[in-house]
C-alpha cells in the first residue's frame, strides 16, 4: 500500500520552478560569456550578460523566499544536520547508490513523514544551499559592482580572484543540478519525484 507525505508546500514549489528556470538561464549565459568568441557564440556576449545580470538578482531574491521559508516553517528541519554517525550514515548511502540499487536492494533510509532527504541528499543540500549559493551570490554581486563591493567594502582589486571563484562555484551548482536530476529518476516511478513538486505530494513506494 502505498504511503503519501506533503513534502513540498506551496511556497516551496513556488521557489523550486522559480530557481530551477533562474539557474538555467544563468549556466546557459554563463557558458555563452565564458566561450564567446568573434566567430562563435551561442548567445551575443553583450545581451548574454544583460540576462545573467538580470537573472542572477532575481535568483538572489528568490533564495530569500527558500532561506525564509525554511526559517520561519517546519521545512527548515529536514536542513538540519544531525553531528553523532553523519559520516556513516552518508557512506552508507552512497554504497547504496554506487551498489545497493543496483542489486534491488531496500534504500538503508526511506523516506518518511520526518525523513525527507536522506543523509547524503541533505549533506549534499546543505552544502550547495547554505554555502554555495550564498558565495556565488557574494562574488556574483561583487562583479557587478568590483568599484563599490571590491574597492571601498574589501579593500583591494580582486576583480579576476572573484571571477575565478565565480565561475567554480558555477561550475560546482551546475554539475550539483544534473546529478539532482538524474537522482529524480530514482524511485518507484521515474516520473514520481517530478510529480511530487507539482502536487506537493510524495509517493514512498
Amino acid at each position: 500500500m502505498s504511503e503519501y507525505y506533503y513534502f513540498y508546500p506551496k511556497w516551496l514549489r513556488l521557489w523550486h520552478v522559480l530557481n530551477a528556470l533562474l539557474c538555467l538561464a544563468l549556466i546557459v549565459t554563463g557558458v555563452s560569456m565564458q566561450y564567446t568568441t568573434h566567430v562563435n557564440s551561442l548567445i551575443r556576449f553583450d545581451i548574454a550578460v544583460n540576462i545573467h545580470n538580470y537573472c542572477g538578482v532575481a535568483l538572489t531574491a528568490t533564495y530569500f523566499l527558500f532561506f525564509g521559508g525554511n526559517l520561519l516553517t517546519s521545512n527548515g528541519r529536514h536542513y538540519l544536520l544531525k553531528r553523532k554517525g553523519i559520516f556513516r550514515d552518508i557512506i552508507k548511502q552512497f554504497h547504496y547508490y554506487s551498489l545497493g540499487i543496483f542489486k534491488k536492494r531496500q534504500p538503508p533510509f526511506p523516506l518518511n513523514e520526518n525523513r525527507k532527504f536522506n543523509p547524503l541528499q541533505q549533506f549534499s543540500y546543505v552544502i550547495i544551499m547554505y554555502i554555495c549559493m550564498p558565495f556565488i551570490f557574494i562574488t556574483g554581486w561583487a562583479l557587478l559592482f568590483p568599484e563599490v563591493i571590491l574597492e571601498k567594502f574589501l579593500g583591494f582589486d580582486g576583480l579576476q580572484m572573484t571571477d575565478f571563484f565565480h565561475i567554480v562555484l558555477g561550475f560546482i551548482i551546475t554539475l550539483f543540478l544534473i546529478i539532482h536530476i538524474y537522482f529524480s529518476t530514482i524511485g518507484i516511478r521515474k516520473s514520481n519525484n517530478f510529480i511530487s513538486i507539482i502536487t506537493g505530494w510524495h509517493r514512498s513506494h
